[in-house]
């Protein structure tokens, strides 16, 4: 009976040992980029926010896309230096007014019409 007792002991000591510390935990996320964080990284980048999602032109590759214009999803209202003051609807570069477009290429492009002049922009996604 003793060695049964000295068994068990030794087993739960063996378990314990074994489980996962408890402590504090730490998460990383991640989001997608927003206009103060863009241009921080490139300060002569030329972006729109649209539907809380940043769009940026002068990508070499998505420039080379030929892009075809779906729909109509929005418009510029503002434009701003401040990427603080960004907002749906601003520009950094794009002149108040420009129309913007969805693509048949997918949602991760869109058209913008400036002066009937049509420009590539990204959606810049987390990561």
């Amino acid at each position: 009976m003793k060695y049964v007792r000295y068994g068990f002991i030794l087993c739960l000591m063996i378990l314990t040992s074994c489980s996962q510390a408890s402590g504090p935990t730490t998460s990383i996320t991640s989001k997608p980029p927003d206009a103060r964080e863009t241009l921080a990284l490139e300060p002569d980048a030329d972006i729109f926010q649209l539907d809380g999602a940043i769009y940026q032109a002068n990508v070499e590759w998505v420039e080379e896309l030929e892009l075809t214009k779906k729909e109509r999803i929005g418009e510029i209202l503002h434009q701003t230096q401040n990427a603080d003051e960004f907002q749906n609807e601003t520009a950094n570069v794009l002149p108040v007014g420009s129309v913007i477009y969805s693509t048949n290429e997918g949602g991760a492009y869109v058209l913008v019409d400036v002066d009937g002049k049509l420009i590539n922009y990204l959606l810049l996604t987390e990561g």
